[in-house]
């Protein structure tokens, strides 16, 4: 917006700050509520009943598994809409989040820079934090699942057909944008209007995407809150949103499309099925 001077430290503008301030913090606190409520939050409520009914079941956890990306129908042009319509409205939040961010008329994508300004740095960036947290996150899976803290997660259900790629690339892309900006770029802009420390906007963040990888047992809890720790803290550094979409699609991309390339043996050690 034209007169916006950002502030030293943190990106944010003189003026959208003052736009900012005169709106109610119960309002923005209940706005935070219906937006979670209407993407992770929800998961994360599904997560925590999943992980009790996984705990409390006659199986053992560590024999227990989780399909990601199943098929939705037998019939392929079906299923082809099915999933479709998934990722399209799953997106639907992360329009609301950006559409709310934008009310003091600035730019949503730029507030919380989910733009490509700088194309192969944030691309850059994006690759070294997927591997940063990648190599660590696939080991200590492994080793949730050799304690039978984890299920065994079926990265890759999805029927083969020739849509089936394609598919699971824009699913890997949907994953990282609303996680990225909703439990990251909105959720610590609004806890910085709401005058939230620091550390509790890291700490809520990180809880909040560990909470919502319950189903998946506590290993991926424990990962997924400390991924949520490395990747809040760089987004409250930088206010740049796009190069965890960029490292959470990579992660996704590898988990979902490239899982079929791991060796046989490899995934037998690391309990993959």
């Amino acid at each position: 917006m034209a007169g916006s001077v950002p502030l030293a430290g943190d990106g944010r503008s003189a003026v959208s700050g003052a736009v900012d301030e005169a709106v109610p913090s119960r309002r923005l606190t209940a706005e935070v509520w219906i937006v979670l409520g209407l993407s992770v939050g929800e998961s994360a409520i599904y997560a925590l009943v999943a992980i009790v009914a996984r705990l409390t079941a006659e199986t053992p956890l560590r024999d227990q598994a989780v399909a990601l990306n199943p098929s939705r129908s037998p019939r392929p042009l079906l299923d082809l809409t099915y999933q479709l319509l998934s990722i399209g409205f799953a997106l639907v939040p992360v329009v609301l989040a950006l559409y709310l961010l934008s009310a003091s008329g600035r730019s949503a994508v730029r507030r919380i820079g989910l733009d490509l300004s700088d194309p192969w740095r944030t691309l850059g960036l994006g690759a070294a934090l997927a591997a940063v947290i990648g190599i660590p996150g696939l080991l200590l899976y492994g080793a949730g699942r050799a304690a039978g803290i984890t299920v065994d997660v079926q990265a890759a259900t999805l029927a083969s057909h020739w849509w089936t790629i394609p598919v699971l690339i824009l699913a890997a892309l949907q994953n990282a944008l609303l996680e990225e900006v909703i439990a990251v770029g909105y959720l610590l802009e609004r806890l910085t209007e709401l005058r939230w420390a620091p550390v509790a906007q890291v700490a809520a963040s990180a809880l909040l995407r560990g909470s919502y990888h319950l189903y998946q047992g506590i290993g991926p809890f424990v990962g997924n809150a400390i991924m949520g720790v490395v990747f809040a803290e760089f987004y409250r550094r930088r206010r740049r949103v796009m190069p965890l979409v960029v490292a959470h699609t990579l992660l996704d991309l590898v988990a979902f499309v490239g899982y079929a390339l791991v060796p046989a043996a490899w995934r037998a050690t690391l309990g993959l099925s």
